[in-house]
């Protein structure tokens, strides 16, 4: 008897980039042991080294969280459907310093004609109304995160007319981020981007107020930032902003619009710790770092943040007007190739470590230190206890001067094939990160290799693993192809 096992897209290079799979068992248990039998690459990214369930991988059967339920002994049958939510990140980088202020703090209670006009169709429905657009426009929304998920949602509550926006962001425009973030224009490369979004958002509808914070977002500011508004929209792509904006909204009981994509796939739900779970009560911990691709590394599809973007923009509408079902203790999952929505069940964890019953968080923490991430190399997996970062990197400076002198050196290229078709370093050898362990006969331990990625998260990885077979002449070009392109040489395309 097989149950059908559906993979994410984040763990499907370890499955042949089979969506699902047949698997044989007659528990949930016996299932995922015969997958990771079958699929052994899979086996660490849902196990810990104790053989437990790893706490930022859901296993669901049709819509029942069991992880939570601590229900691996659920049978199954061939009827049922498996389901492996593994955390994501994806949106945009958090970020926020204040950077202008309105003199504007209350709102009028009736709407002026043009307000009517500009909201005719809103105030013709029964749901809005004038009641309700005027709860629109006395409502005050931050969104943490202003590039794929905060261009679809800034641009929909600004025409919605939410009266009060905060934008928090410190990045600036680059030309990667015009094929999906919305807010921008090829003009407005290289400036500051909270303050194009707010140009834009303020010439869609010039009757609201918006408040920019050009910074980081962070534990040190992350709460006099949000305490004037009711409502905070998760627009971020890292995980210890994601912890930190949940943690920030459970202590300052405020509900938190979650949203996060990879691929062609994307997230939804809200977390309200006062009506449901939290974000730490689907995800207690995060996953690793490096074990988990960002967009700038895995890719996402254009269009994608804009799906899942204003989905969350219709909840941030919901939750003000007080209409409908607001996606509390529900997690929707979008999968775009399959045009195909799922919804799944989330439980409030009782244990949870800050909205449980006996919380041990109860104020903001170190979350770089809590995600293992660090913060010269962000997202770079930790090496080799007792080694200085210098020891396993090398600058694209540094690697040119050493082929300059005629040393020998093995480039050693752990992107995909398709990112290799982009660009690569001349004379590379192309050996994808998942396939060092089976094509490492094709190395030579004798030689100097320099292992590089798209950023240099990739290759840290690799040299782990390298090191651990017994390469000790192996090191991590720090900040990949990317920065071979800027430092060394400008005809390598930069993507």
């Amino acid at each position: 008897m097989a149950t059908k096992v559906f993979i994410p897209t984040v763990l499907r290079r370890f499955t042949g980039n089979q969506e699902s799979l047949e698997i044989e068992g007659k528990t949930v248990r016996e299932v995922l042991t015969h997958l990771v039998t079958d699929y052994g690459d899979l086996k660490k990214h849902l196990y810990d080294k104790n053989g437990r369930l790893r706490s930022f991988v859901n296993i669901y059967v049709n819509d029942e969280d069991i992880r939570t339920l601590q229900k691996e002994e659920t049978q199954v049958t061939e009827e049922d459907t498996l389901t492996i939510v593994p955390s994501i990140a994806g949106g945009k980088r958090s970020t926020g310093r204040p950077a202008c202020r309105s003199g504007r703090d209350a709102y009028a209670t009736t709407l002026t004609n043009e307000e009517i006009q500009r909201y005719s169709r809103h105030l013709i429905m029964p749901e809005v109304g004038v009641a309700g657009q005027e709860k629109l426009k006395a409502a005050k929304v931050i969104l943490v995160g202003t590039g794929g998920l905060g261009s679809p949602l800034g641009l929909y509550l600004a025409a919605a007319g939410v009266g009060r926006m905060g934008l928090v962001d410190f990045d600036v425009v680059d030309f990667s981020n015009l094929q999906r973030q919305i807010l921008f224009s090829t003009e407005d490369v290289g400036k500051s981007k909270i303050e194009r979004a707010k140009v834009r958002l303020q010439g869609i509808n010039n009757q609201i107020e918006i408040k920019t914070y050009e910074t980081r977002f962070t534990s040190e500011n992350a709460l006099e930032i949000m305490k004037d508004y009711d409502i905070v929209v998760d627009g971020t792509d890292n995980f210890p902003t994601r912890y930190l904006v949940n943690d920030a909204c459970v202590l300052s009981g405020k509900p938190n619009v979650y949203g996060s994509i990879f691929r062609f796939e994307g997230q939804v739900s809200v977390f309200d710790a006062k009506r449901g779970p939290c974000y730490r009560c689907l995800y207690p911990e995060p996953p690793p770092p490096g074990l988990v691709p960002s967009c700038a590394e895995g890719g996402v599809l254009g269009v994608l943040p804009g799906v899942i973007g204003n989905l969350q923009a219709l909840e941030v509408i919901k939750l003000i007007l007080g209409n409908g079902k607001p996606l509390i203790g529900r997690l929707l999952l979008f999968d775009a190739l399959r045009m195909e929505f799922r919804e799944l069940k989330l439980q409030k964890n009782p244990d949870c470590p800050i909205c449980g019953d006996h919380p041990i968080i109860t104020q903001l923490i170190d979350y770089e230190e809590f995600c293992g991430v660090d913060s010269e190399i962000p997202l770079s997996p930790s090496l080799l206890k007792g080694e200085q970062k210098g020891e396993w990197e090398i600058t694209a400076e540094e690697l040119k001067e050493r082929i300059d002198r005629g040393e020998e050196i093995e480039i050693l290229d752990v992107r995909e094939p398709h990112e290799y078709e982009i660009c690569r370093i001349e004379g590379s050898h192309l050996i994808p990160l998942g396939q060092i362990p089976h094509r490492v006969s094709e190395l030579d331990t004798a030689d100097t290799i320099v292992a590089h990625c798209h950023r240099g998260i990739r290759s840290a990885e690799a040299v782990k693993i390298l090191r651990g077979l017994g390469f000790q002449k192996v090191k991590s070009l720090q900040g990949g192809i990317d920065a071979w392109s800027e430092k060394v040489d400008p005809s390598v395309p930069r993507y």
